[in-house]
This record gives C-alpha cells, structure tokens and sequence, in this order.
C-alpha cells in the first residue's frame, strides 16, 4: 500500500505539475466539490475525496496529451497509494484511458468534473456571478445548448449521472450545492 498524500503534500505536488492559475483554481473546486460529496454520501473520508479531486488533473499543465497517463506514472514515481491513482485516472474513462470509475467516489468525480465548468460558466454569467442564486432549470437550459461551455461534455455529464443511478437533474442540483458551499467556503466558483 502507498502513500496518501496530506492535502499540504497533494497541493505541492500539483503546483509542481501546473503553474496556470485556471488549472489551479478548478483543482481546489474540484477539491471542495468532492469533499461535499464524501460528507454527503457518507463515507467519512473527506480529506482522502479531497485529495482525489485536488490532483484529478495533475499531469494536465505539463503533458495535456498524455492526460491521465502520465499522472499515473508520476504518482507511482512517488509511491502513492494505487487507490488514489486509479481514482484519479478513471476519470479520463472513455476518453484518455480505459480505467472505468468503479467506487462511487470515482463516478462522482468523473460526473461532476466536467459539470463544474459549465456550473461555472453558467454563474458568471448570472448579474450576481454567483451559484448562490443557480437554479437547476436554468443549469439544465445551458446544458441542452452546445455552443455555451463548449469545452465541457455533456456526454461525459450524462454518462457520468448514469453510471451513478441518478438522474441528470439530481446530478445538477447536487453539484450546484456542493459548488454553492465550496463559493461559501473557499471563495471559489
């Protein structure tokens, strides 16, 4: 069994690997997002979910090609843990690798990532630039348009909402609390 880094020692290494300020902000909400989850869904290992989603795009910066492929070489470089390796690589499932998202905590990190944006997008687009006031219909209207958040898969979403059993507006308004709590505590949308 390997190493599960501290969220301090998970943070270090991502900001070896990734100097954009874009990349890095949407690693701390995916961070607070899956920790939301863990404390929702109730498995009691918020900081492990945390560290999940902190380093879910950490060869991103460096090697965007190999996306998903060189994280797993760099965290068994460091010897951490093969749990958290293969968490963070299924979320490329179908896409970069063919590491399909088992645990739950997988799935929900492969469904919200990409939801993130487009809540995102969706937000700063709002007068408030807030998720404070984000319903799910309008979330929904943004979805069904594919030019808005382009850059964001909806068959990802959707796919991602499946494989949890939920539905596609269960997922969105889910994800819009974990995203209003992470604005509430982190600051971030």
């Amino acid at each position: 069994m390997g190493k599960i880094p501290s969220r301090e020692e998970a943070w270090e290494l991502l900001c070896e690997f990734n100097k954009d300020e874009f990349h890095l902000k949407h690693a701390r909400i995916v961070e607070g997002v899956m920790e939301y989850f863990a404390r929702e869904l109730g498995h009691g290992e918020e900081d492990f979910w945390g560290v999940v989603g902190l380093l879910h795009d950490l060869d991103f910066g460096m090697y965007p090609q190999e996306h998903c492929i060189k994280t797993q070489e760099i965290m068994t470089e460091r010897g951490l843990d093969e749990r958290l390796i293969h968490a963070v690589a299924s979320h490329g499932y179908g896409i970069c690798v063919d590491i399909k998202p088992e645990h739950e905590m997988e799935k929900v990190l492969y469904a919200t990532d990409e939801l993130t944006g487009l809540i995102g997008a969706c937000a700063a687009m709002r007068p408030s630039k807030s998720t404070m006031d984000l319903e799910v219909s309008s979330l929904r209207k943004k979805f069904k348009t594919p030019k808005f958040a382009a850059g964001c898969s909806r068959e990802v979403i959707s796919d991602g909402a499946a494989m949890l059993g939920w539905e596609l507006d269960e997922l969105f308004e889910r994800t819009i609390h974990a995203l209003r709590e992470v604005e509430q505590t982190k600051g971030l949308v």
